[in-house]
């Protein structure tokens, strides 16, 4: 599979903007391991190759286990997680799968339990903007493989 377009090169001011989003989450009410499980899930959601590949290396240089990330597709039927996690992974499909209706009251209620109003808003915020991310990969075809952790992450 070849590349379509530079995307980065090619809409600089946009992807910078998407990029100063990205790193506002840095300092969001979401925990790092937490925030790229999620990352890795909409990927995952989304058929984006090349997020998949940076959100389990980047989940794995955190210090994240195989056989959470292994059982991530599987979520709801894997014991590797815990409340809050499987609260944002519930509430990270919901909002990434808008075509299946809007996210219902229950998921809401759901996620109320395990997260704050302010970590609602920041999680929103996670998961649109890796679905933003997802979406520029996918149409551009951004190729998978190369992407090494920063060193931040390790």
């Amino acid at each position: 599979m070849e590349s379509r377009f530079p995307i980065d090169t090619l809409s600089k001011k946009s992807y910078q903007a998407l990029y100063g989003l990205e790193m506002t989450l840095l300092e969001s009410t979401i925990e790092l391991q937490l925030r790229e499980l999620v990352k890795l899930r909409a990927s995952q959601l989304n058929g984006c190759a090349f997020c998949i590949d940076m959100h389990w290396k980047d989940a794995r240089a955190g210090g994240e286990s195989e056989q959470r990330l292994y059982g991530l597709d599987a979520w709801e039927e894997s014991p590797y997680y815990s409340n809050r996690e499987r609260a944002a992974l519930l509430w990270c499909e919901s909002v990434t799968h808008l075509h299946h209706g809007h996210v219902s009251d229950h998921v809401f209620n759901e996620v109320s339990k395990e997260f704050s109003e302010q970590e609602i808003s920041d999680l929103t915020f996670v998961i649109v903007t890796i679905n933003a991310w997802n979406r520029c990969a996918v149409a551009s075809r951004t190729i998978a493989g190369t992407y090494q952790p920063a060193e931040s992450h390790a």
